[in-house]
């Protein structure tokens, strides 16, 4: 993917109906989520850091294929050995990441994954015969007998997924063709080829989440774009050198410099790591993907004449796209309570990033210190043990407790709390205030007065005093009813 200056999209339309809630409790699937990664690497720096940092989470997702394609920015080559180049820098560090946690694969098992994908642009490279190893990938994929969904997270052009829905519709029964494509889940960094747009169209269907249009409009730029009112240090390419680039050995030393923007294909994986905040399934509940909500986006929205290159075609039917998040960054204060809100609130689309980035960031940080330390000189993030259920019921007005207070850390840190009610997600979207503060383990609220059942979202942010700070989270669902 490449970044450009973005422009502020400020008139987005207003969230569909709220979905069934999931079955209780509230907590992440034990299951890894499979993804496969479709990669214009070379077309821009950031895709290489985004491997780097995806390979430092090896662990925690099951990475099923890692393809090389084409797009806007590259329609005539792709760099499989570009991949390998980083898995080679992953093997010297491999056995020092498996100190931390287990489960890290080893290179030659992520060697194994590497695949080519089209090697030409768009739909013009696709059709019968035009099958590549990716696109045979992805059907060997969704072949599999595995219930979990299947991922396609999207860095560049996604004609090597079109190839693979296209071998489905021609090759399977129509039955079978929509088992398989019930599996997929498509996060796309903005359409960078004109598939996109076609697979949307063809296969309506399909589970999408994506930014069409210019990149102006991207939700994913909150990754590397100035938050209003902070200091913004953790994308400074002072931070980066300091934490990730110098100094951490012959893994941090392949992170490249920011040509464009940093980590602009980051977006599209983060969400699937498990940090006890993100519902994959859930795009509208919010995560470190950022948040999304389903509804067909008018192009007036998508910055039609914004940089990406690619034609905007009027969507046909309702996508997982920006939702406009509004939050109030907390600072330290140096005394009395230890955070407090600063004096700015930000609403924007790209806050569904910009409120946690700041723990994306450390979260990197420490992990790329795993490359090189013994886990003792190393900091590792804390566990999150709600002393509530993590779905309440509460009739109107009455008011309740919410407690992390079992919280712990492997490290013996000592952990600060922060409550908030997630206020855009749900059937309340006024903001229901905490009684005294919302920095303790254990807080009291009150329901707000209903005269129908309402939903709403709170989360707990836990983070310890380690170095980098590390933050976990748990969220908690309440329904409140007359």
């Amino acid at each position: 993917m490449r970044g450009l200056p973005f422009l502020l999209i400020a008139a987005l339309p207003a969230f569909c109906a709220a979905q069934p809630a999931a079955a209780q409790p509230v907590r992440e699937a034990t299951a890894k989520q499979r993804m496969i990664v479709l990669s214009d690497i070379e077309a821009d720096p950031d895709d290489t850091q985004s491997f780097v940092r995806l390979f430092l989470y090896a662990n925690q997702i099951d990475l099923e294929g890692l393809v090389a394609t084409t797009s806007i920015h590259m329609k005539t080559s792709i760099h499989p050995d570009s991949i390998r180049r980083i898995i080679d820098g992953y093997a010297k560090v491999q056995p020092n990441l498996a100190k931390h946690e287990a489960g890290f694969p080893t290179a030659d098992a992520l060697r194994s994954l590497v695949r080519e994908g089209q090697p030409g642009y768009g739909m013009a490279a696709i059709g019968p015969g035009k099958d590549t190893p990716g696109s045979r990938l992805i059907v060997e994929a969704l072949g599999r007998s595995d219930p979990r969904p299947l991922w396609i997270s999207v860095w560049g052009g996604v004609n090597t997924l079109a190839q693979a829905l296209e071998s489905i519709r021609q090759t399977r029964s129509p039955d079978e063709a929509r088992r398989m494509i019930a599996k997929l889940r498509v996060y796309t960094i903005s359409d960078q080829d004109d598939a996109g747009a076609w697979i949307r169209k063809t296969f309506p269907e399909l589970f999408y989440v994506v930014s069409p249009g210019g990149y102006g409009a991207g939700a994913w730029t909150g990754i590397h774009t100035l938050i209003p009112g902070t200091d913004n240090k953790t994308i400074s390419n002072a931070w980066l050198r300091d934490n990730i680039q110098q100094g951490h050995g012959p893994f941090g030393a392949l992170y490249p410099d920011v040509s464009y923007g940093m980590e602009g294909d980051t977006p599209a994986f983060l969400s699937l790591i498990p940090n006890g905040l993100s519902t994959p399934e859930r795009p509208d509940w919010g995560g470190w993907g950022g948040r999304y909500e389903l509804y067909t986006p008018p192009i007036a929205t998508t910055d039609p004449s914004g940089f990406s290159g690619v034609t905007i075609e009027p969507e046909t039917r309702p996508i997982w796209t920006n939702a406009i998040d509004s939050f109030t960054p907390e600072i330290a204060s140096e005394f009395g309570r230890a955070t407090v809100p600063g004096e700015r609130a930000v609403k924007d689309f790209r806050g569904g990033i910009w409120r946690w980035r700041d723990d994306i960031q450390n979260d990197f940080a420490a992990r790329m210190d795993w490359t090189t330390r013994p886990f003792s000189q190393a900091n590792h993030p804390p566990v999150v043990r709600l002393a509530n259920p993590g779905r309440m019921t509460v009739k109107s007005g009455e008011r309740f407790v919410l407690s992390a207070r079992d919280s712990t850390d492997p490290d013996g840190d000592s952990l600060s709390f922060q409550w908030f009610h997630y206020a855009e997600i749900g059937h309340w979207q006024t903001a229901i205030p905490n009684g005294i503060a919302a920095n303790i383990h254990t807080v009291d609220f009150t329901a707000p007065k209903v005269d129908a059942p309402r939903e709403a979202h709170f989360i707990v942010k836990v983070t310890d005093k380690g170095s980098p700070p590390l933050t976990r989270y748990q969220r908690v669902i309440l329904t409140v009813t007359p």
